[in-house]
């Protein structure tokens, strides 16, 4: 079933019990703070942001797991570098367990997982832009989805150990 992002719809999937894995394999996403990082400006305002680590941490305080890997080729994308330098952060800092696999490309579609049940697929234009999300009931699409989450999560590397892995590079 397709769906509008950021719906109601949308947003009832991730009214999940346990576990939220989100994998994500684009290198350019579209995000409006992107220009004022490169420009080296202060971070602005993000509310969706905001409203985003809410989440987290909400869901962290009652015993979920919200994580997500995502597949980086390097050397990183201007967007990547935003992405891990301002936009990853605060989502760990809220509870989100955040893992970078680089030189890692599987050609898989961006998801989420909820509960390790419910996949929703994520289908972008080629900016980067949310176009849609499709829900996908299929069993073997399911299995499918979580082994490349158990894949990609014993892969990915920390945010953190990443970030201290290139500094030191």
């Amino acid at each position: 079933m397709i769906i509008a992002p950021r719906s109601a719809e949308y947003w009832q999937a991730f009214e999940f019990a346990h576990s939220a894995f989100r994998w994500e394999g684009l290198q350019v996403y579209e995000d409006e703070a992107v220009a004022a990082f490169l420009a080296g400006e202060p971070k602005p305002a993000m509310p969706s942001k905001e409203r985003w680590v809410a989440r987290v941490r909400s869901a962290r305080e009652l015993g979920k797991v919200m994580a997500r890997v995502h597949g980086v080729q390097e050397p990183l994308t201007d967007y990547l570098r935003y992405e891990l330098e301002w936009s990853y952060p605060p989502n760990v800092a809220a509870g989100e367990d955040i893992r970078i696999s680089p030189a890692w490309s599987t050609g898989i579609r961006d998801f989420w997982l909820f509960d390790s049940r419910t996949l929703l697929w994520l289908n972008y234009n080629d900016s980067g832009h949310l176009v849609s999300a499709e829900l996908d009931g299929d069993p073997d699409a399911i299995v499918q989805a979580n082994f490349w989450r158990d894949h990609v999560m014993h892969a990915g590397v920390p945010l953190h150990d990443y970030m201290r892995e290139k500094l030191a590079a």
